[in-house]
């Protein structure tokens, strides 16, 4: 299974554009901060994230200020196809501030 839950920082909202075929695409940069217990120690973890979010999921982000907390499903997939970098797509927008 490939799913990703989580919370973070919107940082980065470059301007709303669309595919070819006209649906709504955004492609934008986010911050994670968390302390999670790893083989039972606390472990503090900070990364930047970068995500992508299609059709009412993206209208929706392209709306939100920079700075806003948000809470996120989707999944991880390469940037492009045989890449080892890995961005998020968005399908879900739980919450936003």
């Amino acid at each position: 299974m490939n799913r990703v839950e989580l919370a973070a920082t919107l940082t980065e909202i470059p301007p709303l554009r669309h595919t070819p075929a006209g649906l709504p695409v955004l492609r934008l940069q986010m911050v994670h901060e968390s302390e999670v217990i790893e083989a039972g120690l606390p472990r503090q973890v900070s990364m930047e994230i970068k995500a992508v979010a299609l059709g009412d999921v993206a209208l929706a982000l392209a709306k939100a200020p920079q700075g806003s907390p948000v809470q996120i499903v989707g999944f991880l997939a390469p940037q492009r196809q045989g890449s080892d970098r890995l961005v998020l797509h968005i399908q879900q927008l739980v919450q936003a501030h």
